[in-house]
């Protein structure tokens, strides 16, 4: 009779796995089984799960005394019990979703059960809370490591012998107990363990393979977001546009890729590209409506689309906005040539292409906008000239023009030189080591005119260096430093050293003095862009923080500037050019 009992019970639990194989397929219920955190969730999980406990109970098998009926008839007598798979939805509800949602669950299931009656109702309750605690408790136990089927079916071995020992110990008259137990226990136990174990498998498969296909996105997402890297970077335009949507039409394999701005098509890739012209008005309104309210739209049919062109191939789309920031710039459309909802799959890798777009659109523009301040912000400082150095220039001038016209003559020329080295680098981003030192020598050539060429100056540079690149006025700067600075007084024994030596991968180029020095004070807060605007520039015009923050910029912090001064012995600034930097 067990044997009979146990084949029925099975084909019964084959139904149950059945039901819970074709729940798995509802949205909702997958994010509950992966994310069952909220108290919402866990009471909405419970309800499922009860509901799985009653549908266990109602196929059951009702078993009187020395006799099986192969159909639950709906009531039972006082002398009926029911051989049923009650306890796998009440187990599996505690194995995924903790205590609270096995102990729902078991309270509707047991709840329902003692209403039917029958000589075990009450040890039936009993036992059915017991089995969803159970599980709730294994669940806390496996919560880190989960719960895999092996231990579904250890949880169910344990529960359903459990429930056999609470219905010898509460259902009366014991020797009736001792009868049905000895019927239904070897097929409950073995049936619904099996039945919770099959349970697990399915909802584990289910969700890690949720998982892979979301790996999976991700991956393909990240390969197209790398490929397209460079390309977006330069802001949405039709050249990267077109680079991007070849480069997904390409890898994601779909009927054709849009990417528009919110007036026109920049990009149509694919089915559809004969009418989707570049350049030409968005067509479809489903792409006015992504743009008017920056959410994701699905098409699943040509009436969704909308395209103003009949017999268009596409017929179904996902529509995703890209942003720059809090505001929309773009659509990106992703089509199919079947009349159906787009798969999840296409969606998800939709939604993570638009925000991978988004932020490589968001860093370009902010990469932009500073690069577009930096230049301002070097283009006013290269085009200032100090007033103190030029209203000297002019006096030393006017004062050698009755004494020495020729002097005059030739200072007034470098000025010439100097103002105009000035504008020119206001214009450039880049210049040359020769460059800058013409503009040098025109400086010091002024300067040792205002000091009857005392000033004693060394520029040692080897020509094979003269071409190296470097930013426009770094070299000028550095040299008007150490006069104005360098020196309390200009005599017969002050000079300034001009040097660049070839290190291989770099050039170093230094400006020394003999001066008085840098109190370490001073030192140590020289280079530190955070000091008060007043002493970063003082009242000489660019000043070391700029040249540094600039180098630093353009090469990196390796070849920001290095100061080293002793007090009363002069001071030594430096810096790296790389070799290759053109």
């Amino acid at each position: 009779m067990s044997w009979i009992l146990l084949v029925s019970m099975a084909e019964r639990m084959g139904f149950i796995v059945a039901i819970a194989f074709l729940l798995t397929r509802w949205p909702r219920f997958r994010r509950l089984l992966d994310h069952p955190a909220s108290l919402t969730d866990k009471l909405l999980l419970a309800m499922v799960f009860g509901l799985f406990g009653i549908i266990g109970t109602y196929s059951g098998i009702t078993v009187s005394p020395g006799e099986v009926k192969h159909q639950f008839p709906g009531y039972l007598s006082y002398e009926d019990a029911i051989a049923n798979s009650r306890a796998i939805g009440v187990i599996v509800a505690g194995l995924l979703g903790g205590p609270l949602t096995g102990l729902g669950a078991s309270l509707i299931a047991s709840i329902h059960r003692v209403l039917l009656g029958g000589f075990t109702d009450i040890a039936c309750g009993v036992s059915t809370l017991f089995e969803g605690l159970l599980a709730g408790v294994i669940y806390q136990i496996r919560h880190n490591e989960g719960v895999s089927p092996r231990v579904g079916l250890a949880t169910g071995l344990v529960g359903e012998i459990g429930q056999m020992g609470i219905i010898l110990a509460l259902a009366k008259p014991f020797d009736q107990a001792w009868m049905l137990v000895q019927i239904i226990a070897l097929p409950m136990i073995i049936a619904n363990s099996l039945g919770i174990a099959l349970f697990i498998a399915i909802v584990r498969t289910v969700v890690e393979n949720e998982r892979w296909i979301g790996a999976m996105q991700a991956q393909k997402a990240l390969a197209i977001a790398d490929q397209t890297l460079s390309h977006l970077r330069t802001g949405l335009n039709y050249d990267s546009a077109l680079a991007t949507a070849k480069i997904i039409y390409r890898e994601a394999d779909l009927a054709a890729v849009a990417i528009t701005d919110r007036q026109v098509i920049l990009a149509h890739v694919g089915e559809g590209a004969d009418h989707h012209l570049t350049g030409t008005a968005i067509l479809t309104r489903v792409t006015r409506q992504v743009l008017d309210s920056g959410q994701l739209k699905i098409a699943t049919n040509p009436s969704e689309i909308l395209c103003e062109v009949p017999h268009c191939p596409l017929r179904s789309a996902v529509v995703v906005p890209l942003r720059s920031g809090p505001k929309v710039i773009g659509t990106l459309k992703l089509y199919s040539i079947k009349e159906s909802k787009p798969d999840r799959l296409m969606v998800e890798l939709a939604k993570g292409l638009a925000h991978l777009f988004s932020t490589q659109l968001e860093l370009g523009e902010a990469e932009r906008q500073a690069r577009l301040l930096q230049d301002a912000e070097i283009k006013a400082l290269q085009a200032q000239i100090n007033p103190h150095f030029l209203f000297n220039a002019l006096n030393t001038v006017v004062s050698l023009i009755r004494t020495n016209p020729d002097e005059a003559r030739r200072v007034l020329i470098q000025l010439g030189n100097y103002i105009r080295q000035n504008l020119k680098s206001s214009l450039s981003k880049w210049t040359n080591l020769e460059t800058e030192l013409k503009h040098v020598q025109a400086y010091l050539a002024v300067v040792q005119a205002r000091f009857s060429n005392l000033l004693k100056v060394t520029i040692d540079v080897p020509l094979a260096l003269y071409g190296i690149a470097l930013p426009p006025l770094t070299l000028q700067p550095l040299v008007e430093n150490a006069v104005q600075h360098g020196f309390a007084k200009i005599t017969e024994m002050s000079a300034v050293e001009i040097s660049a030596v070839d290190q291989g991968d770099h050039v170093l180029i230094t400006v020394k003095d003999n001066g008085v020095g840098i109190d370490p004070e001073m030192q140590r807060y020289l280079l530190d862009a955070e000091r008060d605007a007043e002493r970063d520039r003082g009242v000489d015009g660019i000043g070391l923080i700029n040249v540094h923050s600039r180098l630093v910029g353009v090469f990196g912090p390796e070849s920001g500037l290095n100061i080293y001064s002793v007090p009363g012995q002069g001071t030594t600034i430096s810096f790296k050019v790389p070799v290759n930097s053109e």
